[in-house]
């Protein structure tokens, strides 16, 4: 099975093996206080190694939210390739934190696929498959999923503390899967910025999975924003993005 070309802010999902599970999380989602972070337009380094070939680059956010809607626009460029990944949650704001209506993704030279949460029916949709899901309340994508997390954190305050973890159920191009993320603790994190003192979050998968992991360092100190992203497979193969510059 071929490896994904560079992908550098998505993260390779099983399928619909956990179909079970994820459905069992989405009526399990747990509700907690949310406070956004103020819009900002963050801009990152990319370090890399993908089939043992390193490789650098850039990638771009833009976080807006008023009138209690929100979206996130991201665009990841490799060197020689240029744009390589197209990204977009589009939604409102809830009880929950983040609730989004629709997923878009624009992988290199691939269609764009669309994950749709559709508030009336309360399903969750996938134009590239034919799964489904029932929203309770929570959901997220994985572009909304960092967002909510950070939304997460500047509300808990001293609680977003190392041990604890945070679940939540994510849709990606085909399917969802619950994920958790844990706090494992204080860290600084080297940037162009600076020092930046971080929290270190992790989202590993499961022992017997070959899912990727996702590490992120969310500064307090610049609203919680992450400073850091870190993707790694098992095989060795990473993508490492570094806060460069934040326009707010």
């Amino acid at each position: 099975m071929r490896k994904p070309d560079i992908i550098f802010i998505s993260l390779i999902l099983t399928g619909s093996l956990f179909h079970m599970a994820a459905a069992q999380a989405s009526e399990a989602n747990p509700r907690h206080a949310t406070r956004l972070p103020p819009p900002a337009e963050l801009q990152y380094s990319i370090k890399a190694k993908q089939s043992g070939i390193p490789l650098s680059g850039s990638a771009s956010v833009k976080w807006q939210h008023a009138d209690q809607k929100y979206s996130i626009i991201t665009e990841t460029r490799a060197m020689l390739l240029g744009k390589i990944l197209d990204a977009s949650s589009q939604g409102s704001i809830d009880d929950y934190g983040l609730a989004p209506d629709k997923f878009i993704e624009k992988r290199f030279n691939k269609p764009a696929t669309t994950s749709s949460f559709d508030r009336d029916s309360k399903t969750l949709r996938f134009t590239a498959s034919t799964e489904t899901y029932p929203l309770k309340g929570g959901e997220q994508d994985r572009t909304s999923a960092t967002w909510q997390l950070i939304a997460l954190a500047r509300a808990a305050g001293d609680n977003f503390k190392a041990g604890t973890e945070w679940k939540m159920l994510v849709a990606g191009r085909r399917d969802a899967d619950p994920w958790t993320f844990k706090v494992l603790g204080a860290e600084n994190v080297k940037t162009p910025l600076g020092d930046m003192p971080a929290v270190h979050v992790s989202k590993a998968p499961p022992a017997d999975s070959k899912d990727q992991q996702l590490d992120l360092w969310l500064a307090p100190g610049l609203e919680w924003y992450p400073v850091r992203l870190k993707f790694a497979d098992a095989d060795g193969d990473f993508v490492d993005q570094v806060l460069e510059s934040i326009k707010k």
